[in-house]
């Protein structure tokens, strides 16, 4: 049996849009003219982080007004070896680390971004995933993000293999959107986290679970020491 997890709705706290976008500018000023992409996550080698920058490598001529926000804790130390690939790559100067973010900064960064990308190798979930949904921004993930299926059945999102070409044609996908397609999956997306991952249809599944029958209950004993 899965149970969806879910994350109480952040625009139930009745919180200022504006100031949080503004307190993302206030850490990094220099997009307060660009469009970018926004990774948030741990900076680490299950979470894609190479094949993202190779591939935002790959497109970056096609959308020179278009950066990418790589925002998370490096506790693998990767950072210095994804930021020499990144100047190897000569896209250094449009990809900004500002590190672990949260509070006001994270919701900011999330709801001023143009979308979230997450090319992960594995996910059990991805709360970052539904944080972005929970603010109507689309998604660009993996299939190896166990909520893809549902992402790409409800169009709130779009989703590709695992791998340097699937990120590329992922990143490339939503660069061909038009605005209005852009709009309406920003729709679906805020949709979606309503009628699937907040607490309260969390706590419907659970409940759903136990009074359908399907649930063998089993007693296990403890030995005693």
């Amino acid at each position: 049996m899965v149970v969806p997890f879910g994350i109480n709705d952040p625009e139930q706290s009745r919180p200022d849009p504006n100031f949080q976008v503004e307190a993302f500018y206030q850490k990094l000023p220099q997009l307060r003219e660009r469009s970018y992409l926004l990774f948030l996550g741990r900076i680490h080698e299950k979470k894609g982080c190479d094949i993202l920058i190779q591939a935002f490598a790959k497109v970056a001529a096609s959308r020179p007004d278009v950066d990418l926000v790589m925002a998370g804790p490096d506790p693998e130390k990767m950072c210095p070896a994804l930021q020499h690939l990144a100047e190897r790559l000569r896209v250094a100067e449009r990809i900004h680390w500002p590190g672990l973010v949260g509070g006001d900064v994270k919701w900011g960064a999330i709801r001023a971004s143009e979308a979230f990308v997450l090319p992960s190798h594995q996910e059990n979930f991805g709360i970052a995933v539904v944080e972005a949904l929970a603010v109507g921004r689309p998604v660009l993930i993996s299939n190896q993000v166990n909520i893809w299926s549902e992402i790409d059945g409800d169009r709130a999102g779009l989703v590709e293999d695992d791998t340097l070409e699937g990120t590329e044609r992922l990143l490339r996908r939503w660069f061909d959107l038009a605005p209005a397609e852009r709009e309406d999956m920003a729709a679906r997306a805020r949709s979606t986290f309503m009628s699937r991952y907040t607490t309260n249809q969390s706590a419907l599944a659970i409940n759903r679970l136990f009074s359908s029958g399907e649930l063998a209950t089993r007693q296990i004993s403890q030995p005693l020491a």
